[in-house]
């Protein structure tokens, strides 16, 4: 049976593939990694070329799983307790800061240890110390059991520190009007909920004295500062962190607070794309844990739906460097 007659044009006609809508992305700065995370991802990479692999880590040196297991792959072993480090390898305490229990520990096992404890947590723990030095009971703004936490009220005499992380829970401390109070906080809080806390713990003890300068970071601070910036323009706000990331959950609730929904990702992977639906402009974020090679890797995710038009907002401009210690200099 004779086949019908086409033509030569109709022969060469393609499927005209549909294009693709448009996506505005702002994407914040600053965003990913700070300081102390660089110190404490280089302190575990000197150490391994220094001392070659393996080189044991207590607790994940940050909160990302990218970074832990590209740390792993370089020889790098994450365990939670020292009782799981052998003799005579390094080990690396993480970024989060520990308790003084830990280090003493090592100390009467006679590990070798690198500290990656951020400088700014560090000050934290000074500050406790000085506290208690003064007679000072220390009321703590944070989120109880996370390491940062745990690492700080293990600084020093747990009958001399109190844990707080609401203003209710200011409203139902036990202390007396003139008792001898301090408070400090967690240095990856909401800048705007920790204000609220302070401000109900002053009005409550008017004598309680504070750190001079405020204990949540730099980072933390302009992180949320870039998403104030950009999610009021936004239908939609994604934020690259691991859910056990405190200052990458405050993020997603910066930008819900004003109103722009927001979800937390850990790859561009986890992106269902009808989350686009009815999305013309979209921002994104990451935090303190999480790599730049992982935003790149949500837009090239993005794009595989959308013409992608990129727009970098700035806020601030960040410039600090944090030594390492001198075990990894000399």
């Amino acid at each position: 049976m004779n086949q019908p007659f086409q033509t030569r044009e109709a022969l060469n006609t393609k499927p005209v593939e549909q294009a693709r809508p448009a996506l505005s992305l702002l994407i914040a700065a600053p965003r990913g990694f700070c300081a102390g995370v660089d110190r404490a991802i280089e302190i575990v990479e000197r150490a391994i070329d220094r001392f070659g692999p393996p080189v044991y880590v207590r607790h994940e040196i940050v909160h990302n799983k990218y970074v832990v297991d590209a740390l792993k792959a370089k020889g790098a072993v994450f365990v939670e307790e020292l009782d799981e480090v052998p003799a005579n390898v390094p080990v690396v305490f993480s970024a989060h800061g520990v308790p003084k229990s830990i280090p003493a520990e090592a100390e009467r096992r006679e590990l070798f240890y690198l500290d990656a404890t951020c400088p700014l947590v560090s000050k934290v723990h000074r500050q406790a110390e000085r506290q208690i030095e003064k007679g000072h009971h220390i009321i703590f703004v944070g989120h109880a059991g996370h390491p940062e936490v745990i690492g700080t009220m293990g600084q020093v005499d747990p009958d001399r520190i109190t844990l707080v992380e609401t203003v209710a829970d200011v409203a139902a401390l036990p202390f007396e009007r003139d008792d001898a109070l301090a408070f400090l906080t967690q240095t990856t809080l909401s800048v705007d909920d920790t204000a609220e806390i302070v401000a109900a713990l002053t009005a409550r003890y008017p004598a309680i004295a504070g750190p001079k300068a405020e204990d949540i970071c730099y980072a933390t601070s302009n992180r949320q500062a870039a998403v104030k910036e950009i999610a009021p323009q936004c239908e939609l706000v994604l934020v690259i962190g691991a859910p056990n990331s405190s200052n990458s959950q405050r993020l997603v609730e910066v930008a819900e607070r004003l109103g722009t929904p927001a979800r937390l990702i850990q790859r561009g992977t986890d992106i269902d794309p009808a989350w686009l639906d009815q999305v013309q402009t979209l921002g994104l974020t990451a935090g303190a844990s999480a790599p730049e090679q992982l935003v790149r890797e949500v837009v090239s995710r993005l794009a595989e739906w959308r013409t992608i038009t990129e727009q970098v907002v700035t806020t601030t401009e960040e410039h600090m460097i944090f030594k390492l210690p001198r075990q990894l200099t000399e």
